[in-house]
């Protein structure tokens, strides 16, 4: 597989990652089962995917858990790439940046993984009530004692989910300030934001400021929470603790308004010989030799067929169709 680089530091690894938060959280609880997740990240790993992305918030603790039993035996083979900074409460999820918390986040976060080195640690939410300086320093303290490679931070629109009622007029102005000031702390080598056909926002906010500063970009839900690869039916319902189930885009009208994005990339991947799902990842890393697609995925089927996308090449006729396509409908708030 195509390797990309991370960070001014030119960390390597595969040109498509694995998400592994479908694996343990957010997604049907019925659907999980460990044992063929662990296929699924071996998998991936056979296919040429280094990058393994989890957060400690997942479960919470469960994925990395699961993760460190496939670090034990190939931990040469991947990049491991977990979060800190978002705790799950009773009710709702809270952001913990003070130092103590981090410190003791990543010990614990080694524990699981069951390894000496956290490839990427990334801080998955900016705490309000603390300054971010104050957070991204502590995580530096991490790099310096050899706990850490490098730092990464998660960039969100206002509104703290990423889908929230945005409270200024310009798509990421918030993260772009704490990116910022994060940077004049300790380099940050990775910012990772949710990047796809049906939401490219990002790529005009955040991919030329990465760019200009050789920051990699991990593209989180390039197949658009599952829609983008054709397998979804409108109207086929979803489990009460699916965050598809009180999400605006998946109610019965909007995905049978967004059908025409899956009928675009469909006619492109019928010229490949690929599928949907392939097409899509190939629009995400076509944005930049920094961008990193990370689909998730817990079957071994859908971990391969999304490393296979690294092979894809665009045409400058593809570019321009998948241009042409609608804009999804549906709120985003």
């Amino acid at each position: 597989m195509e390797r990309r680089t991370i960070g001014a530091s030119a960390l390597e690894v595969g040109a498509v990652g694995l998400g592994c938060m479908p694996m343990s959280w957010a997604y049907t609880t019925s659907q999980r089962d460990g044992e063929r997740s662990l296929r699924a990240v071996h998998a991936a790993l056979d296919a040429g995917v280094t990058l393994l992305d989890t957060a400690d918030m997942y479960g919470p603790f469960t994925n990395e858990l699961l993760l460190g039993r496939v670090l034990k035996e190939r931990r040469e083979e991947a990049f491991v790439a977990t979060k800190c900074g978002l705790l799950v409460g009773e009710q709702h999820l809270v952001a913990n940046g003070r130092p103590g918390y981090v410190r003791r986040a990543c010990d614990a976060s080694l524990r699981r993984l069951q390894t000496d080195v956290i490839d990427l640690y990334q801080l998955h939410r900016v705490d309000p009530e603390v300054p971010v300086e104050e957070t991204w320093g502590a995580m530096a303290e991490l790099v310096a004692a050899g706990k850490v490679r490098a730092l990464g931070l998660c960039a969100l629109e206002p509104g703290g989910t990423g889908r929230g009622r945005r409270t200024e007029s310009a798509p990421y102005a918030q993260a772009l300030r704490q990116l910022e000031r994060a940077q004049q702390v300790f380099p940050v080598s990775c910012v990772q934001a949710e990047l796809s056909v049906w939401a490219p926002g990002a790529a005009a906010a955040l991919l030329p400021w990465c760019a200009a500063r050789g920051v990699g970009f991990l593209a989180a839900m390039p197949l658009g929470n599952g829609f983008l690869t054709g397998t979804l039916t409108p109207g086929q319902g979803f489990e009460p603790d699916d965050v598809r189930a009180r999400h605006p885009r998946f109610t019965a009208e909007m995905m049978a308004a967004n059908q025409s994005i899956v009928v675009g990339l469909r006619r492109v991947a019928e010229r490949h010989g690929v599928t949907p799902a392939q097409i899509a990842l190939a629009w995400v890393l076509a944005r930049g030799p920094h961008v990193i697609p990370v689909p998730g995925a817990k079957r071994e089927r859908w971990a391969v067929e999304n490393a296979g996308a690294a092979g894809v090449r665009l045409t400058e006729g593809d570019v321009r169709e998948l241009a042409g396509l609608p804009s999804a409908r549906g709120s985003w708030d």
